[in-house]
């Protein structure tokens, strides 16, 4: 889906707390050595990973001067100090405040956020079976590093101390909030817990990384290993740029006569959409829908088992009934039931409307002669088919008006109205790299020229790197201890155009470019102080980059910037009418086969693990809520890596449909504004209450601000095209 959480990166901010600033060494009494004076006292060769960031705009990732074989050791080196970090603010004899306490813990591990940074570009674009070796190695060091922290007594005891303190009210809200929040997480992660029950809870984590990171390591294999080449005979029905697309495939693959489709969404999608050979179709289908669950030695149904059962057994430590209940407590929706009540209401109006979608389908599919009943690998075919009669809409003709550039293009405008950026690309050379395809931007206030930060851009899919498109930071903006300016990133899976042409990808993938932007702005506009103040609620902070698609079909953008690829016209507004139209096309299929993951998601985590044989209980279970045959869950089972390779989206897929609500709501806000979409004095509020406060404040509260009142359901069905009652 759309929106990235490193494993390992979220472990570590919600188990070490680990802060972001530069500066490392915590105002205790008792100092502990600096990050420089450790690496110089344990690592007598220079390590390019453990030194601070440097060179221009406020320093930046040496991504060309660090090796693999360094990160080991770096990791090392880091743990050790962020171990003496901690140490020193919990044997602190003076009484514990927030400065000695709290922001003390802020202010740690800044050597180890440096590391990860470099970690999770290795892991998720530029992966390699060294660093998967590597991976599958520290996974458990990592975690037990993490409850060393959380398992730490006396820190937890200062925690407490201070968040029990008549002095906390004196603090601003933001410190008061990030109290909280520091507090919280070390109660939820075992620090109340007795001496045994600590150790059975370290354990469990320790085995729950090394399951994350061979789940997502096995769906990897398959994304890999999984390719279907074709011969020119067999490309019938296929666009031109798909065709160019997979013809490049193939050649970087060492097959130059052939045609590859590879096993990403990005390829998957449109073949099927448009190919007219079904079998092949099929093939496709399957190999990416089976990706994690093909009984061979990359198979993760057992794996899911384990991962299940142990998440049980730690909630059981903690005293909750279910794994869901502990995930939801700190989020919007509370409880489980509460975010059940909400899928409830939007699935019968879901699978009523793909009834209505098959139908036509099957109905053109009647008149060709086909001689078939609708497939899983058809709908998307047919689904194409049902638009161009329906609206006279075709997706390929839509297609060679999105290129790429001229989206990002659109992207820095929207930035410029709404937030006041500016984007100039920096020199090609002057800030390092991962990969050739990266490019860099340097992001300014349009008024002041004050530098905001740097956003870097990794389009393209290549081996080694993971499927789905993301955004990272490798620097959040903090002024506690010095401003800290933001080096934000966007990366994406499409399929890069042949040489000398544009990359033209499709409307849903213009969608999601501007979604993960959206999450880009969120790092760029933040203008809290701490780094816990960027811990992430997961029903929340979808909102604000599913808000961002809405821009993307604004006559602004569709006029200027979605210009065909050949002549540089305009988008025809007769086209424009025909896109707006269908806006509600296959919102059946669409709200389906993403509110199947979200449901089974919560079935999962609801349910005693000793219940389930995962390819059994999927069956089962969607067969039990009225499943649509036609269809499967956009992520099923073995490959459901948001909630399976990691514990970010774990019982809180439903996050983006909680997020879509306060999304359609507000966007009624805008088209209801005077200036629409571009209104001044709502975008200042879009800005100064939900992009810029992060987690500083309660997201509720942080709503309310913004609109006035709660968000409204009714917005949402009435998006969908969907009934409201």
């Amino acid at each position: 889906m759309k929106k990235l959480n490193l494993s390992l990166v979220a472990i570590a901010t919600v188990f070490a707390l680990s802060g972001c600033g530069e500066k490392s060494t915590p105002t205790t009494t008792n100092t502990a050595p600096t990050a420089e004076q450790t690496v110089a006292a344990e690592n007598k060769n220079d390590n390019a990973i453990l030194a601070e960031f440097s060179g221009p705009y406020n320093g930046v990732p040496a991504f060309d001067k660090v090796k693999l074989s360094e990160l080991k050791p770096a990791f090392d080196a880091a743990m050790a100090q962020k171990l003496a970090e901690v140490d020193a603010i919990a044997n602190n004899p003076e009484p514990a405040t927030f400065e000695n306490t709290i922001a003390a813990l802020e202010r740690s591990g800044s050597l180890l956020s440096r590391v990860y940074t470099y970690y999770g570009i290795w892991r998720s674009n530029v992966s390699s079976v060294e660093f998967r070796a590597i991976q599958k190695e520290m996974a458990p060091k990592l975690s037990a590093f993490n409850s060393k922290i959380t398992q730490n007594e006396k820190l937890f005891a200062r925690i407490k101390n201070v968040y029990e303190s008549e002095a906390l009210k004196s603090l601003s809200a933001e410190q008061q909030r990030v109290t909280w929040l520091t507090y919280n997480s070390f109660a939820r992660n075992g620090a109340t817990l007795d001496k045994p029950s600590k150790a059975r809870f370290a354990e469990i984590n320790q085995e729950l990384a090394g399951l994350h990171t061979k789940f997502a390591n096995n769906v990897l294999a398959d994304e890999e290993n999984y390719v279907v080449y074709l011969t020119q005979e067999q490309l019938s029905g296929l666009p031109e740029s798909l065709v160019s697309a997979a013809k490049a495939a193939a050649k970087e693959r060492g097959k130059p006569e052939m045609f590859a489709i590879t096993n990403s969404r990005s390829s998957m999608d449109p073949f099927l959409t448009y190919s007219d050979e079904r079998a092949l179709r099929e093939q496709v289908w399957k190999n990416y829908y089976n990706r994690g669950g093909n009984g061979d030695e990359y198979d993760n149904n057992q794996t899911i088992k384990d991962i299940l059962t142990l998440r049980h057994e730690r909630m059981q430590l903690l005293g909750y009934d279910n794994y869901a209940q502990w995930r939801l407590e700190d989020r919007m929706a509370k409880t489980p039931e509460n975010a059940k009540a909400l899928m409830d209401k939007v699935w019968p109006a879901a699978i009523a409307r793909v009834e209505e979608e098959v139908a036509d389908m099957q109905a053109i599919a009647d008149s060709e002669g086909a001689n078939i009943k609708i497939a899983p690998w058809d709908y998307r075919y047919y689904a194409e088919k049902v638009r161009k009669a329906k609206y006279d809409l075709d997706s390929n003709e839509v297609k060679q008006y999105l290129q790429l550039d001229k989206l990002r293009d659109a992207m820095f405008y929207v930035a410029g109205r709404l937030f006041n950026f500016e984007f100039k690309e920096v020199a090609a050379g002057s800030v390092p790299v991962f990969h050739e395809d990266v490019r860099v931007w340097d992001v300014t206030d349009k008024t002041t020229g004050e530098h905001i930060g740097l956003w870097y851009l990794d389009p393209f899919g290549r081996k080694g790197k993971r499927s789905g498109a993301w955004a990272t930071t490798y620097r959040s903006h903090t002024t506690f201890d010095g401003k800290k300016t933001v080096l934000s990133s966007n990366n994406s899976n499409f399929v890069k155009g042949p040489e000398g042409e544009p990359t033209l990808i499709s409307w849903s993938d213009a969608e999601t470019y501007f979604h993960e932007f959206g999450h880009a702005l969120h790092f760029l506009s933040a203008t809290v102080a701490y780094p816990k103040s960027h811990s992430g609620v997961r029903d929340y902070t979808e909102f604000q980059s599913q808000l961002l698609e809405r821009w993307l079909t604004t006559d602004e953008v569709i006029n200027n910037y979605l210009v065909h690829y050949k002549t540089g016209e305009a988008m025809p507004k007769e086209l424009v009418a025909k896109i707006k139209k269908s806006a509600t096309f296959n919102q059946g299929f669409k709200t389906t086969e993403y509110l199947a993951s979200a449901i089974m998601d919560m079935l999962y985590h609801t349910t005693d693990p000793a219940k389930i044989d995962p390819a059994k209980f999927e069956k089962e279970q969607l067969d039990a809520i009225g499943m649509p045959s036609e269809l499967v869950m956009r992520h099923r089972s073995t490959h459901f890596g948001h909630i399976f390779s990691g514990e970010g989206y774990s019982a809180g897929y439903y996050g983006y449909l909680w997020a879509e609500v306060l999304t359609s709501d507000a966007s009624e806000a805008f088209a209801e504004a005077p200036g629409g979409f571009y209104d001044k004095a709502l975008a200042d509020k879009l800005v100064k209450h939900l992009f810029s406060i992060r987690n500083a404040m309660d997201p509720a509260e942080a709503y309310r601000l913004f609109r006035g009142r709660d968000a409204k359901v009714e917005a949402l069905m009435r998006d969908r095209g969907f009934p409201v009652k």
